[in-house]
């Protein structure tokens, strides 16, 4: 490959995939604003990128697997620089809504944080392997030393080769998807072959060889050694499989003080998309709390875990998809008697409809935790347009090494 095949080109800023982007626009991963890079023009992508002129913020990434494995997007930038651009993401779309605020430090989980992950799992000629797949690969790499992981996460690698080896296919890769709990490991399985006989019962050895807590082969149950509880506040809550759980408890018990904080008086809260109680069942313990949450079965888990703690007060639950059928001010406002405060932690699309619905109710107190600067700095503008005054913002980063951001924002209703 000659220099005149390669095209040079100064990286202006980060996209929010994490991607360097320099004047065309070219995409250039895993590059620093303010370097000189060259390599070759894809479409809008360069690849065979080499570093003509490092960043002052560019270090040695700490993972020995971050070149081939696709898992991390940003190993290769200082942490002082990735907490900035993150605050610098939601201040951006924040900005762009024509807003502003005060933005708190950043928290940022540590590394072999992660308690939860999918990896992808492979029979090959000689076994199996299990890892991530590469950047815009469908090659998986091996992880043996990841530097994202929890330790007990990072030994569930030969489970789930294990599990491919007993019940894969050599065309599809598993989707194993581990997670820790207080019981073991908590392991859904996706793509396998059907659940037959002579299988389920060749599964059924495997977790009891590794002591799996939970093993699901998809959607179907194939044994549970003890249930694979999760502590939320004083209760101890058993999810369904897969479901939605924050990605470190670092990161879980930044949200939750964030929000346990701005609901402190509170005595009446609803808590809208609420999953399985990570902030319903740890407010319980001051306030009388509203569930609301679209997945049945998670509201089950939720109401089962509410009904075996001690000491916390009422919590009802329902069912609804708050997206086709968002809580309306009647709802909000039962019999004249007004929520408090409302906690609201939507999906990546944020809550439109149910916050337009918040801001006819005119509830006083509104805990936002988002995961999309995006959608959140949306709601946030019909909130302010509404008469709230967005008081401050705690960013959130605990998908450490990637573009993601997460945050919780604390609204009030003006006089």
């Amino acid at each position: 490959m000659t220099d005149t095949a390669r095209t040079k080109a100064t990286i202006s800023r980060l996209g929010h995939q994490g991607d360097g982007v320099a004047d065309g626009p070219l995409f250039a991963p895993r590059t620093l604003p303010g370097e000189v890079v060259s390599g070759i023009a894809n479409g809008s992508r360069l690849t065979h990128i080499r570093i003509e002129t490092p960043s002052e913020h560019r270090v040695q990434p700490p993972c020995r697997h971050y070149k081939a494995c696709g898992g991390c997007q940003l190993q290769h930038a200082s942490d002082a620089f990735v907490a900035e651009w993150k605050t610098d993401v939601v201040r951006n779309a924040l900005s762009a809504q024509g807003l502003e605020t005060d933005f708190r430090p950043i928290h940022t989980s540590p590394p072999r944080s992660r308690r939860r992950a999918t990896l992808s799992v492979r029979r090959t000629k000689k076994g199996a392997m299990a890892g991530f797949y590469g950047q815009a690969s469908d090659v998986i790499t091996e992880i043996p030393d990841c530097q994202l992981l929890e330790p007990e996460l990072l030994a569930a690698i030969p489970v789930a080769e294990a599990l491919a080896l007993a019940g894969a296919s050599r065309k599809t890769p598993l989707a194993v998807t581990v997670t820790t709990s207080d019981a073991g490991l908590d392991m859904l399985v996706r793509n396998g072959k059907p659940l037959d006989g002579p299988l389920r019962i060749g599964l059924a050895q495997l977790a009891e060889k590794h002591r799996i807590a939970r093993l699901t082969w998809d959607d179907e149950p194939v044994a549970m050694e003890q249930p694979p509880v999760q502590p939320f506040g004083p209760a101890l809550v058993c999810p369904p499989p897969g479901a939605f759980l924050q990605a470190t408890r670092e990161g879980e018990a930044a949200l939750l003080a964030a929000v346990l904080e701005i609901i402190k008086d509170a005595k009446r809260v609803v808590d809208l998309f609420a999953g399985c109680g990570t902030f319903s069942l740890p407010i319980a313990q001051t306030a009388e709390v509203h569930a609301v949450e679209g997945e049945r079965d998670m509201v089950k888990a939720l109401d089962a875990g509410w009904r075996a703690g001690k000491g916390l007060k009422k919590i009802s639950t329902e069912a609804r998809d708050l997206f086709r059928n968002p809580l309306l001010p009647e709802d909000l406002n039962p019999f004249g008697a007004v929520f408090d405060a409302a906690v609201i932690d939507p999906p990546r699309a944020g809550a439109e409809a149910q916050v337009a619905q918040l801001t006819k109710a005119r509830t006083p107190l509104i805990a936002y935790v988002s995961c999309n600067p995006v959608s959140f700095a949306r709601d946030a503008k019909t909130l302010v347009s509404a008469g709230y005054d967005l008081n401050w913002v705690q960013v959130v980063d605990q998908f450490r090494w990637s573009a993601h951001t997460e945050l919780a924002a604390r609204f009030t209703l003006k006089d």
